[in-house]
């Protein structure tokens, strides 16, 4: 996975939209990681499309109610809580995954 600063991804953007269609790249902005740029395929697997699709009829009030339970079920102390970075870790290690390449 490719990393560039903020400045080099200004500069070099038009190499960076060819380098995203192979790879994820990271671009950060003093030593700290602030965007990833994924190509169209690489987002369709994430939940990216969720948020440019059509819900249909009563799903904000499904996803309330979800939220809903899962506030009131931490609250009530019968749910498994994970760190913020435990969770970003996980994350990390898939998205890894996914770019690893394949051996012959």
């Amino acid at each position: 996975m490719k990393t560039v600063t903020a400045r080099e991804a200004k500069t070099h953007f038009g190499e960076l939209l060819d380098t995203m269609q192979r790879e994820p790249v990271i671009v950060t902005k003093n030593n700290r990681p602030v965007g990833i740029m994924i190509s169209i395929e690489d987002a369709a697997d994430t939940l990216i499309p969720e948020m440019f699709m059509d819900k249909e009829p009563g799903y904000d009030e499904w996803f309330q109610a979800k939220v809903g339970g899962a506030l009131e079920a931490f609250k009530s102390g019968n749910s498994i809580a994970s760190r913020h970075d435990d969770v970003m870790a996980r994350v990390w290690e898939r998205l890894q995954s996914r770019t690893k390449p394949v051996s012959a």
